[in-house]
Formats: structure tokens, C-alpha cells, sequence
């Protein structure tokens, strides 16, 4: 991978470097709900059935489409429409023209450096498959 590459725009990533950008918050698995009159979005604690939740990366990457139909591939042409990204996703940001935060691990060269930073789900999300009612799962704080 090229010398700060985080830093050029998306368009001009190679794929590698695309999925590098990743810094692996999970924040993007978590189930929301969109009101149907306003179109706002309220996102839960609960994440996908393949996130695993302690290491917050897709457990199937490769195979997530034909497992999680729903699954949306974000791309450098699509990544600019999902308001429902988090404020700081690192797709967002750089879409944005905005730089990486402090504790993105290209930044600072560590993966766990999120996590301390408490801007991952690790440790307040739960699995799909144990969640029960999405209505007792709302998330009152910013993503």
C-alpha cells in the first residue's frame, strides 16, 4: 500500500487499500430503524448475526451477501449516500474530505486504539441472535 493513502480520495484507493480504511468500530453492523414518516434513523445495540462483537469484524466477509442478503457493499461511488454511517466511519470522513481521527490505527499504528478510545462496539452491542425485541435495544447516544 502507498505512503498515507488514507489521505487521497476514495476513487483513487486500490481495493487493499480501500478495505484498510476499515477501522473496525463494528459500527456499521449494528441494526437501525428508520421511522417511516420522517425518514429518521434510530440506531440499536444489536449487531448483525456475523459481527463478532469482541474482535468487531465480520466473522464471513467474503461471504456475507449470500448470508445477509440486507448487507450493503460500500463502495467509493455509494459511501457518499449512507447518512446512516457514523459520524466518525472512516468511509464517511474521507468522503467528507476530513481527516482520519487520532485513534484510527493508520494514524496512530495501533488496531486496538479504538477500542480505548470508546468508539467501538465492543463490550455494549449484542448479537442478533440473542437480542430479543429490537424496541429494548435503542441507542440514546451519537454513532
Amino acid at each position: 500500500m502507498r505512503p498515507r493513502f488514507w489521505e487521497r480520495p476514495l476513487d483513487a484507493l486500490t481495493r487493499e487499500e480501500w478495505e484498510a480504511l476499515c477501522d473496525g468500530c463494528g459500527k456499521c453492523c449494528l441494526h437501525k430503524l428508520e421511522d417511516a414518516d420522517t425518514g429518521e434513523i434510530t440506531p440499536t445495540d444489536i449487531a448483525c448475526k456475523l459481527l463478532d462483537i469482541g474482535a468487531c469484524r465480520c466473522s464471513d466477509y467474503r461471504g456475507r451477501k449470500a448470508r445477509v442478503p440486507d448487507c450493503l457493499r460500500l463502495t467509493a461511488r455509494n459511501v457518499g449516500d449512507q447518512a446512516w454511517l457514523p459520524a466518525s466511519c472512516a468511509y464517511r470522513l474521507r468522503a467528507e474530505g476530513r481527516p482520519l481521527p487520532d485513534w484510527h490505527y493508520l494514524v496512530c499504528g495501533d488496531r486496538e486504539a479504538v477500542h480505548r478510545a470508546g468508539q467501538s462496539v465492543r463490550g455494549w452491542a449484542v448479537s442478533e441472535e440473542e437480542a430479543g425485541p429490537i424496541e429494548h435495544h435503542l441507542v440514546d447516544r451519537e454513532l
